[in-house]
């Protein structure tokens, strides 16, 4: 050191990075094996090591820190309303569709290979440990193609390339390009959630006036006047938009394919006013829009328009608990390799016994979320199993609430266990904490997602039955389980529970499966004190909160394998 040296830099933890994602989480490899998708291993392996990487981890901090620009106009005035991007945006991207994030359920060459959506999942849940605002059009593109096969000709045309494993973010008519993205539209400034509060109007064209446009692609052609106050990534190829109509075959809510570039080649008429200014998902542009006589094309019945794009709905929910598994992932990642990394009075704070609390509640909730989102992508593998599709209807909702619910606290407790140097943007913790929320509110708020739940259960009275059967497979293995079930069961079948008490009841759902699931198929002391902490007792406002006697220390070595992570 030389006289102007004021001190040594020692005791900080090292970056985390260069560790294989996929290697150091044994509750994703577990569950990808149980729920019927161990054939994806090696491409897992493969991905986790790229991802965990401390190159493509910092990739999630450029894209970021350098988020995207609005340019509406080019150099000679033509209106253009492009999205300019950071490259490393357009990397992420890359990755995502190169693994098949947004397609592989749906990929015609893996049509009757189990346990597709649990191979998806796996994937989706490592990429939400690396930058969540880029998963946002690949979640919409992929849950599109369920809504999008109900119009044929539609299908015939854009799925190829929604499909394609090429990422394209030219702009440019869909014939010109090697893949394509879709994103949608739904919400008003007067109606937020309440839809059908909508004044956006599609009215049919004229027969000949739309073949004298586009030929015969312009059958079923409408114009669109209206707005949307939320319309997610601009830079999609088409979105899936909710108008009103008032035509001949009926009234009210109609769901419509809205390209960017129509069948003639020209700019649809969809003018962006201006990117969102949001508290997370910053590299991501969301945006609000005008149609002034845009162009589109109905997708599903006349009226019919929620019940089609809620086929688009569940899929982009499950995401949202995948996408919250994986920041939840990330969070703990971060924390406890801090904590192992540096020390405090003597020794290491992983080492300190109530560090060691926080940090094993926080790696409890983690695997639970890991089990659940992976069991719950099975129930969409398996839609020709009424008890699956039943228990899917009921534990999106209820996931979506009650994961994305965790989240900004597990998000806090990981920052402060960093200190000052989780509070600051240098390291990852300020960014995860920002993404939690939006899964919360995108796709419908907590409060919706309670009111499904209860809606689920009025439509499908045998939906009691199929949770009764999943939570039966652990029956007998802990007695504190066995009583709680039998006690929620009871209500549900008396018809006990309220819209009033619907968070309190979509908490217990998602608890319950999470305890069912760690007691089958966790290490015991993983399962015990899950039981112990949410079941024997109501689940608390903070973590660290396990009662004595509780295994940290194995629990926390469980939850980051370190020796094999390459």
């Amino acid at each position: 050191m030389n006289r102007f040296d004021t001190h040594e830099v020692f005791n900080q933890a090292p970056p985390f990075g260069d560790v294989n994602l996929f290697r150091c989480d044994p509750a994703l490899r577990e569950g990808l094996e149980r729920e019927g998708a161990g054939w994806a291993r090696e491409m897992l392996d493969a991905l986790g090591a790229t991802l965990g990487s401390s190159e493509v981890l910092d990739l999630g901090r450029l894209a970021n820190e350098f988020s995207p620009r609005l340019v509406n106009f080019d150099r000679a005035g033509n209106r253009i309303d492009e999205v300019e991007f950071h490259p490393s945006w357009h990397r992420l991207m890359s990755m995502l569709i190169e693994n098949g994030t947004h397609s592989l359920p749906w990929e015609p060459s893996e049509a009757g290979r189990p346990g597709r959506q649990v191979a998806r999942a796996a994937a989706y849940l490592l990429f939400g440990q690396v930058e969540n605002g880029s998963q946002c059009p690949v979640t919409m593109t992929y849950a599109s193609v369920p809504a999008l096969r109900q119009n044929p000709a539609i299908a015939a045309r854009w799925l190829p390339k929604i499909l394609s494993r090429e990422y394209d973010p030219r702009s440019l008519p869909v014939e010109q390009k090697r893949g394509a993205l879709i994103g949608m539209g739904m919400t008003e400034k007067q109606g937020g959630t309440d839809v059908r509060a909508n004044t956006t109007r599609a009215t049919p064209l004229g027969p000949g006036q739309a073949k004298a446009r586009f030929g015969e692609d312009g059958e079923g052609a409408f114009a669109i006047v209206g707005h949307k106050w939320f319309y997610s990534a601009p830079q999609c190829d088409a979105h899936l938009v909710l108008a009103q109509t008032d035509s001949e075959g009926g009234a009210g809510l109609s769901c419509f394919f809205v390209p960017r570039f129509l069948p003639d080649g020209s700019r649809n008429a969809i003018r962006v006013q201006r990117l969102k200014n949001k508290l997370g998902n910053r590299s991501n542009a969301s945006s609000e829009v005008e149609f002034c006589d845009a162009v589109g094309w109905m997708i599903g019945r006349e009226g019919r328009g929620i019940p089609t794009i809620l086929e688009m709905g569940s899929h982009t929910r499950l995401d949202c608990v995948l996408g919250t598994a994986g920041i939840i992932r990330a969070a703990l990642c971060h924390a406890l390799h801090h904590a192992r990394g540096r020390s405090a009075f003597g020794r290491p704070l992983a080492e300190q016994p109530l560090m060691q609390n926080v940090l094993a509640d926080l790696a409890l909730e983690s695997e639970a979320a890991t089990a659940y989102a992976l069991r719950l992508s099975r129930c969409y593998d398996r839609q020709d199993d009424p008890d699956e599709v039943l228990l899917g209807r009921i534990l999106t909702p209820a996931g979506k609430y009650w994961l994305c619910k965790r989240g900004p606290a597990i998000g806090a407790e990981a920052m402060e266990v960093m200190g000052g140097n989780g509070y600051v943007e240098d390291g990852p913790l300020a960014r995860l904490y920002r993404e939690f929320p939006v899964n919360s509110i995108w796709e419908g708020s907590g409060n919706v997602m309670c009111l499904d739940v209860l809606r689920a259960f009025g439509k499908s009275p045998e939906a009691g039955a199929a949770l009764a059967r999943e939570l039966s497979l652990a029956a007998g293995r802990d007695a504190r389980f066995d009583a709680w079930c039998a006690v929620l069961l009871d209500e549900l079948a008396g018809g006990a529970v309220s819209e009033f008490g619907a968070r309190r009841l979509a908490e217990r759902l998602v608890v319950g499966v999470q305890a069912g699931l760690l007691l089958r198929h966790a290490p015991a002391q993983v399962a015990d004190a899950f039981v112990a902490s949410r079941i024997a007792r109501d689940v608390g406002g903070a973590f660290g909160r396990l009662a004595d006697g509780v295994d940290a220390a194995a629990i926390l070595a469980r939850a980051l394998e370190i020796s094999s992570t390459r």
